[in-house]
């Protein structure tokens, strides 16, 4: 075992330390890529170190450089060193992360952690939380309290008796809600007819206008779905405006905060975040802005009872503790990995003023990163970023082009920026037009990458002439 962990160890070192070098994207032939790694799976084992250098030359050219400084595509981070090499010793452990019982190591950190990031977001030191395998799965147990409580005002137990013949439960979602809302609703058994969109404004915010329009009548069983920075434009809903109303209603309140949350970290940009923790849940990304290796998402919810209600289970070999926390006992996992050692150990290596910086540069170098790319020639700034996400099209310079031709072009500077290997970037459509959405979390990424990715663009521009 020992000498097949030397060489993932060699190769790995080989790999990060390669980052600067290697093209950002994935120049590997999907056919070729087939070809590798589809050999005959032969009768005789093979030996585990030559399967790990067998399975890196297989799939050499075949990774996307997200761990690197350059990749402004999604909402990716990379992974803090410290995070990682305890990501690895949580595999090397193998501790099933289901019970105190299973790894008492595991739910004491994970304990910890939850309690850190609690503080840290600046929310009801009363609320549970949960560790998930990412913010879709925290979306699903938050919702999944919520669903659970606003039943149970109007008399009706969804765990004794299902949903068939259960009262309508509706869900106000803004208009710009991340597509992980919704398939969580629908793993609750909610569907699209259930979910009414929320208009927003110019700011991408949604009105206290139009949720007060839809709260009436509002004897209905309501959930409703703030964004805390919504994902083309990190746009924030007003919380301190808009929780009370819906609480006025007696609807709950829960919150996407895949990355906006960790905005509370700032002191220059925690002022988006003013009145969010009068909600009643959130989910948060951990392997976004805080830089932890996948998977990883942690959900919070104010009404402790309510969220283990939804979540826990029973059974006579299980071995539950009345003194320590179980943690099968607040998310939708049974056999889980022991994702809090990572969590703790970014935390620890950050701490609150690394954090902080994190925080704040990034966002910076997101505001450089669209200057210097929306002031080349044919690019037009659609959004400058007042957190960490941006938005640039690129305009058909023929005369008479239409806005088909803009997306077109558009998608094409995109393509041969990623083509360059120097910066990967992404496509969205927002308010009807195609863009380049530039996202920065990644704690590697140095003011060095943000010129060469300029430069990069300035390179696709000229050839796409």
């Amino acid at each position: 075992m020992v000498g097949a962990l030397h060489r993932a160890l060699h190769h790995a070192e080989a790999y990060l330390g390669s980052l600067e070098e290697r093209p950002v994207g994935q120049p590997v032939d999907l056919d070729e890529l087939r070809s590798r790694l589809s050999i005959e799976l032969g009768n005789e084992g093979v030996e585990a170190e030559r399967v790990i250098d067998e399975l890196v030359a297989a799939t050499e050219g075949a990774h996307l450089g997200s761990a690197g400084g350059r990749f402004f595509a999604w909402v990716v981070g990379g992974a803090l060193p410290a995070a990682l090499a305890a990501d690895w010793l949580a595999a090397a452990w193998d501790q099933n992360a289901a019970l105190y019982a299973s790894g008492p190591a595991a739910a004491v950190v994970e304990e910890v952690a939850g309690s850190w990031l609690k503080d840290l977001f600046g929310l009801p030191p009363e609320a549970s939380f949960a560790f998930t395998t990412g913010c879709q799965m925290a979306h699903f147990t938050g919702l999944a309290a919520a669903r659970h409580a606003v039943l149970r005002r109007v008399g009706w137990d969804v765990n004794e008796l299902g949903l068939f013949g259960a009262p309508p439960i509706r869900v106000l979602a803004s208009s710009e809600r991340h597509p992980s809302v919704d398939r969580a609703l629908r793993y609750l058994g909610l569907g699209n007819k259930d979910i009414v969109p929320l208009r927003t404004n110019d700011e991408g915010c949604v009105a206290a206008a139009a949720l007060e329009d839809e709260l009436v009548p509002a004897d209905i069983p309501t959930i409703v779905v703030l964004d805390a920075a919504d994902l083309n434009i990190a746009a924030f809903d007003p919380f301190a405006e808009l929780i009370p109303i819906a609480g006025k209603a007696g609807a709950w309140v829960h919150v996407d905060g895949a990355f906006g949350l960790f905005a509370r970290a700032s002191e220059a940009k925690a002022r988006h975040l003013r009145g969010v923790e009068m909600a009643d849940s959130w989910a948060v990304d951990g392997h976004k802005w805080l830089n932890v290796p996948y998977d990883c998402g942690i959900a919070f919810v104010r009404d402790r009872d309510t969220h283990r209600a939804a979540m826990s289970v029973e059974a006579s070999y299980l071995v539950a503790t009345k003194t320590a926390r179980d943690q099968m006992d607040w998310n939708p996992e049974w056999s889980r990995r022991a994702r809090g050692f990572a969590v703790y150990a970014a935390l620890r290596e950050l701490g609150r003023d690394g954090l902080r910086e994190l925080v704040d540069r990034t966002c910076e170098q997101a505001r450089n990163l669209v200057d210097g790319m929306g002031a080349l020639e044919g690019a037009e700034v659609l959004w400058r970023p007042r957190l960490n996400q941006g938005l640039i099209r690129f305009l058909d310079p023929r005369p008479g082009a239409k806005p088909c031709d803009h997306d077109a072009r558009t998608d094409a500077v995109i393509e041969a920026i990623n083509a360059t290997g120097e910066a990967f970037v992404g496509g969205t459509t927002w308010r009807g037009m195609r863009a380049m959405r530039i996202s920065v979390v990644n704690w590697q990424t140095s003011d060095r990458d943000v010129e060469r990715s300029i430069a990069a663009a300035a390179s696709a521009l000229g050839s796409c002439r």
